[in-house]
Parts: structure tokens; sequence; C-alpha cells
């Protein structure tokens, strides 16, 4: 049975949500490909005066199998901020900078991941737990401040309680940070921790927390809750919105996003 992925470090851009409230055995009952685009708008003032904006447009490309995932995620990236700023990726925080307000747009990090279901399982299936590896490219721009340059490295485990309708989940994890030139990173502990409601045989509800320690030193937690809605219009194509806030000066101060995949 094919589950949610939980992504690795807060998931608050929509490469996380755009999966997290996928209903159970439904939208990914099948072994083959899918293709999936989503869009993303985040602001926050991140602690300091002024607002940053960023807007994310993620294309994912996913294989499931009855025992494992391979994911691609190729995005742009595009962020209003002060010169100086750099954006860690999709599962950091924003480095702010001191210069005037600019926007710079790019090719973002591209993320691959791989995911093994079921290393773990429980009362009959009633209970099971996910492996998951993620790197994350250093592809963005570092010129830019779209990226670090550096390659991360995160290992994860989600675990799964079922029941009937209704499903909690928890995850937790370790991320490696990259070691850019300017910047002291340090690596970071994640943790998330939500549930879902299947509302009819095609949609689903879900709510989550999540937390990631701050690599920078001195900064705060990342700290975030999240609600998602997922619907199977069509046999063969889905789609996933989502709300999110932030509780720290690490973390956006909302978002908003959708995503449509479509499997083949």
């Amino acid at each position: 049975m094919k589950r949610l992925q939980m992504n690795s470090a807060g998931a608050a851009c929509l490469g996380a949500l755009a999966a997290l409230c996928a209903p159970t055995g439904a939208q990914a009952a099948d072994s083959g490909f899918s293709v999936g685009l989503g869009a993303e708008y985040t602001t926050g003032k991140y602690g300091g005066d002024t607002a940053i904006d960023e807007v994310y447009v993620p294309i994912n490309f996913a294989y499931e199998a009855e025992r494992i995932s391979v994911r691609l995620t190729m995005p742009y990236l595009n962020v209003q901020a002060p010169e100086g700023t750099v954006v860690e990726g999709p599962d950091g925080e924003q480095i702010i900078g001191v210069g005037p307000v600019k926007t710079e747009s790019g090719i973002g990090d591209v993320i691959a991941a791989l995911t093994v279901y079921d290393v773990l399982a429980l009362a009959d299936g009633e209970f099971v737990m996910d492996l998951t590896g993620e790197i994350k490219f250093g592809t963005a721009d570092e010129d830019k401040g779209l990226g670090t340059g550096q390659n991360d490295y995160s290992v994860q485990a989600d675990a799964f309680r079922f029941f009937g309708r209704f499903t909690a989940i928890g995850s937790v994890g370790y991320m490696v940070r990259g070691d850019p030139d300017d910047i002291d990173l340090e690596d970071v502990f994640f943790a998330a921790a939500g549930a879902t409601c299947a509302v009819s045989d095609r949609s689903r509800l879900g709510i989550f927390y999540d937390y990631q320690e701050a690599s920078v030193s001195g900064n705060d937690a990342l700290q975030e809750l999240s609600a998602a809605f997922s619907s199977r219009p069509g046999d063969n194509w889905w789609m996933t919105g989502y709300v999110s806030a932030g509780f720290s000066d690490s973390s956006p101060d909302w978002g908003v996003g959708i995503s449509f995949t479509a499997g083949f």
C-alpha cells in the first residue's frame, strides 16, 4: 500500500505538502510513473523589518513500485528579499541580507529521494514504518542567493497508524548540511506529527505540525502548522492544496500552495 511521504525538515515547501495528504492507497495504488506540477507562495519577515516573498514552482517526477518509491523534484524559484539574502533550500531557513530589496529568480535546488515501504509492520499492517533517504543537490545559483551551492543529505523514518478512515502520522529525521564558504551551517534534527481523515472515497483532509532545529547558531527553531486537502477527481490524476502558518522567526508568517499530479 502506497502512502504519503513526509519530506524532511519542516514540510513547508509544496514538494512536501503536495504529498502529505495523499488519500491512502488511492492515488498511488498501482505501480507506475507520475508527474506533478505545483506552485507555492510564502511570505514572512523572519525576525527582520522587511518581508521576504518567495514563489516556489516544482515539477515532480516519481516512480512507485510495490516496496519502493523514487522521486525527483526540479523547481523554479522567485525570491524578493533584501540583497545578500540566501535561501538554504525548500527545507531550510532564510539567511537575511541587509541590502536593498531586489528580486532574483532561476532554477532551485534539485531534490532526489528514495523511500522503502514497510520496513516495519505490526498488528497485521495497522502500524507500519517507512524509511526515506534524500539528497538536495546544490543546483540553485548561490551568487543570486537562491541556494547555498552545497549538497544536503537527510534520512528519516515515517510511522503510520491506521484507524479506518483516520491515519495518525509521525516523522523523525536528521539532515547533514553542506558547508558553504561564507556561512556556518549546522546539521539539524527534524520531526513532524499529524493526522489525515478520509472525508470521502476520493478526498482527504490533514493537519500537521513541523519542527526543525535551526541550522544557523542563535536562530529560532522552525515551527509550522499546516492544513491540507487532497482530492482525486479523476482515475489518473489528483490535486492537493494547503495553507500554513509559522510560529517562529525562522519560519514564514504564512504560506499557500497547490499541486496537480497525473499517473501513468
